[in-house]
């Protein structure tokens, strides 16, 4: 039977996008050239909050898009991913600031196919990470620049991020076997 464990109820999620969003402005002196920009499908909500969180303490709006990396990905051949709703991303990111929000690292592997799709877009100033949960087990050499939580995980276990969005409650559960 699988075990599970809730590593992050609807609070803890709220503060740690309320802590990340404040690092975002803090490290980027601001918000000017600031463009949010959530990988499909969990990274989009996610980007969404960031943006209003930033929003309501900075008293700006944020552009906020969202991504979809099926086509960049290296594991293709293995596994059938069907495309989402596309990549839109509202204003050019030439020479913009990109925050590129996900829910979980684990491999790196998303996060790299993501930021081939950034480039196909644009090229940013800078693109920087920010990550819900980070779970370790790199096999690329990518770190986040903003992470709600660290969350050593054996390779058997799945982290589970369940949103409001998707008619839900928030939290972050383990999943084990």
């Amino acid at each position: 039977m699988d075990a599970k464990k809730i590593i992050m109820d609807k609070d803890g999620v709220r503060r740690a996008l309320t802590r990340i969003a404040h690092e975002i402005v803090e490290r980027n002196k601001g918000t000017r050239g600031l463009v949010l920009v959530g990988i499909e499908a969990k990274g989009v909500p996610l980007a969404r909050r960031l943006a209003q969180y930033i929003g309501e303490f900075e008293g700006t709006g944020l552009p906020v898009g969202r991504l979809d990396i099926t086509r960049y990905r290296d594991d293709l051949d293995r596994v059938r991913k069907k495309e989402k709703a596309g990549t839109h991303v509202p204003v050019p990111i030439q020479d913009q600031k990109v925050i590129l929000v996900d829910d979980v690292l684990f491999t790196g592997r998303s996060v790299r196919a993501a930021m081939d799709a950034l480039m196909d877009i644009g090229r940013p100033s800078v693109i920087q990470l920010a990550v819900l949960i980070d779970r370790g087990h790199r096999e690329l050499p990518i770190r986040p620049d903003f992470v709600g939580k660290n969350v050593p995980t054996s390779r058997r276990e799945n982290i589970a991020v369940r949103l409001q969005e998707e008619g839900g409650q928030d939290e972050v559960l383990i999943l084990g076997k």
